[in-house]
This record gives structure tokens, C-alpha cells and sequence, in this order.
């Protein structure tokens, strides 16, 4: 990843993300397995209350800083601009699975679920953001350009 980041100098801890990663990943299979909306608007909620900053609202937010202070890990910095890019791409993806599961149409919701599950999954075990790497991708190709 690149050391510094052309949009923000914010710092985030990437441990943070990888709680939070972990319920996305949760409350997705139980989406998968059960089938109920509620699960999708659950996501789609929680992605709303952090892209637009207001952590202090956002139950994932709220319960990884908890499981941080828990196990007392030490932050581990990195660019906040590749993990809100991923985490942009959440919310669209969770408000396309709450309109997609409302609507019935499980086929393709389902397909959806599984990818984003797929990436929870890799950021939380592997610290692997299939997002940032994307993001990283679009910055080389228009620095080239």
C-alpha cells in the first residue's frame, strides 16, 4: 500500500477496521442463511453512520472500540483513504442487497451477499482489502493518464 495517501493525511486503525469487518462478515452470512432484509438494512444502516462520520452512532463502530479496549491492542495506523473507498463500496453494495431482498429477488441478492462476505472475510483474517487495492488501482490508472 502506498505510504501516503494524495486525498486525506487522515490515519485510521487498522484493527478497528478488522472488528468491524468481522460483524459485516456476521451479520452478512446470518443475511445469507436466513434471508431476511432486516439483516441487509442492519448493514446498510451501520455503512450509512460511518461514511457520513457519525461513528458515535454506528453499533459496529461502538462494539469494535469496545473489543479493541478489551483485548488492548495497539493501534495500528494506516491511510484512511483506501478503507473509506472500501467502505463506500459497502454502502452501495448493502443498499443494493436491502433493495434487492426487499424486492425478493434472492438469486442475485444472494450473489451480492456472498462477494461482500468474501471481502469482509479477507479483511478481517488476512487484513486484505480487496477495496483499497481497487482504490489503488484507480489512482495509478489516473496518475498515468
Amino acid at each position: 500500500m502506498f505510504k501516503s495517501c494524495p486525498i486525506s493525511s487522515r490515519r485510521i486503525d487498522s484493527n478497528l477496521v478488522r472488528f468491524i469487518s468481522a460483524q459485516v462478515s456476521i451479520v452478512t452470512m446470518l443475511l445469507i442463511v436466513t434471508k431476511m432484509p432486516v439483516f441487509a438494512i442492519i448493514l446498510l444502516i451501520d455503512f450509512v453512520m460511518r461514511a457520513f462520520r457519525k461513528p458515535n452512532f454506528s453499533p459496529f463502530f461502538i462494539m469494535a472500540r469496545f473489543g479493541i479496549s478489551i483485548f488492548r491492542l495497539k493501534p495500528k495506523m494506516c491511510d484512511e483513504a483506501p478503507k473509506r473507498f472500501a467502505m463506500f463500496m459497502g454502502l452501495v453494495i448493502s443498499l443494493t442487497l436491502s433493495i434487492l431482498y426487499i424486492g425478493h429477488n434472492e438469486y442475485i441478492s444472494s450473489t451480492i451477499a456472498f462477494i461482500l462476505f468474501g471481502c469482509a472475510m479477507l479483511e478481517t483474517l488476512f487484513d486484505f482489502c480487496l477495496g483499497c487495492k481497487i482504490y489503488q488501482i484507480i489512482k495509478i490508472v489516473k496518475k498515468s493518464s
